[in-house]
């Protein structure tokens, strides 16, 4: 059995927690951590609990530095889980392979889901398993499934036979290519694509056991009894794993308040889990900045600059390492700040005496060369801009000696 889970180093505390957790129920698993960051100074509770760390520069893609740059940090951390699931069977030769996210924690062995994949390839579970009667939930959770996604791929386990790896490397070139938090275009990181899945693939199973994957969404039709952290039951059934998505931000609270408050468990449960992530140096490496934030001479790197360059094709080929801004000439950022950050030029107004002129079908000259400037400052990359000045110049030189 393999078990991964992938981060950036401020994650470090709660992937060994996780770790821990899935250590305690299965010692024979071997436990990779993929690390989209540089690996910082940790104490030896966190680097033992981990098998091996395999850094985003191991993975099998392809134009790293131009990946990287395209994706924002969520997005990024997902956007490279496919490639850990080639990486981690061509490399081990693993032919069972479970995902969890670093936020959750490991309560039971995984025997049955052990014994689901003896008979299917891919193991997912859906963010809910029961219809909501409550208006409230039902935009809580309903709606937001259908904007985010059916299944919650904060856990996915594979059996790596031609079924699991026809889907795991269909999911991956799809993660490579758009991985990307836009609902809007029906894109939420990793987890939209999964969508697909039961409908393309064949050995698909959907868990609908209540004590898998169980998290403040499916908590409106789950009941926590017992005593925690390892001896929960859910609905009367052992808890196998515990998702705690939101914590940092507090929506993980405030979602318990609203949909939890029938299981004082949970909050008991929710105390223990704050310990053990601080007993893995929360307070000091859940602060760790990610390498990726930035440009190399250290300047934060803006959500817009990323945009842009995902968005634009030439960008891509021209700056191939787009966090190097060594250059203040010939670099991705001088290029953003010269033709996308920097203001429009206004207008000279016209002198009073002139007439206005009538709406013409076609601009003028002058309005036309205008246009045509700002199009070229606007698309350009840099190699065109200095081409243009080039024949610009060219064309000024003629006029005066014509």
């Amino acid at each position: 059995m393999h078990v991964f889970t992938s981060i950036t180093a401020n994650y470090l505390p709660k992937a060994a927690s996780l770790a821990h957790s899935v250590k305690r129920v299965h010692p024979e698993a071997v436990f990779h951590v993929v690390l989209s960051d540089d690996m910082p100074d940790c104490p030896s509770s966190v680097t033992g609990a981990f098998d091996s760390i395999i850094n985003i520069r191991d993975l099998p893609i392809e134009n790293l530095p131009r990946f990287i740059f395209r994706h924002r940090i969520v997005e990024l951390c997902t956007a490279v889980k496919g490639a850990a699931f080639q990486h981690i069977a061509d490399l081990h030769g693993a032919e069972r392979i479970y995902y969890f996210d670093p936020d959750i924690i490991v309560t039971n062995r995984l025997d049955d889901l052990e014994r689901a994949l003896d008979s299917s390839s891919v193991l997912l579970t859906p963010h809910s398993i029961e219809p909501e009667s409550n208006p409230e939930a039902m935009v809580d959770n309903e709606i937001t499934c259908l904007r985010h996604g059916v299944y919650n791929l904060g856990f996915l386990a594979v059996r790596m036979d031609r079924n699991g790896r026809r889907l795991i490397d269909w999911w991956a070139d799809r993660l490579t290519r758009w991985c990307y938090d836009e609902v809007p275009n029906g894109l939420f990181t990793d987890q939209r694509w999964m969508d697909l899945a039961p409908a393309i693939f064949d050995g698909v199973k959907i868990l609908r056991d209540p004590q898998y994957n169980v998290s403040t969404w499916n908590l409106s039709h789950r009941r926590g009894t017992g005593v925690a952290p390892y001896d929960i039951q859910i609905n009367g059934r052992p808890l196998v794993f515990y998702h705690f998505s939101g914590f940092d931000s507090g929506a993980q609270l405030k979602m318990l308040d609203r949909y939890g408050s029938h299981s004082p468990v949970l909050y008991d449960f929710r105390e223990w889990y704050l310990a053990e992530c601080e007993r893995h140096g929360q307070s000091t490496i859940g602060k760790t900045p990610c390498r990726y934030t930035t440009y190399k001479s250290g300047e934060k790197i803006k959500d817009e600059h990323r945009l842009t360059y995902r968005r634009r094709d030439d960008l891509l080929r021209y700056f191939a390492d787009p966090f190097d801004d060594s250059d203040p000439t010939n670099s991705y950022l001088h290029w953003h700040r010269t033709y996308v950050d920097a203001p429009a030029p206004q207008p000279t107004p016209a002198p009073e005496a002139e007439p206005i002129a009538e709406p013409t079908a076609e601009p003028r000259p002058a309005e036309a060369t205008a246009s045509l400037r700002g199009t070229i400052r606007a698309h350009a990359p840099e190699p065109a801009l200095r081409a243009y000045r080039s024949v610009k110049s060219a064309w000024r030189r003629m006029a005066r000696t014509g």
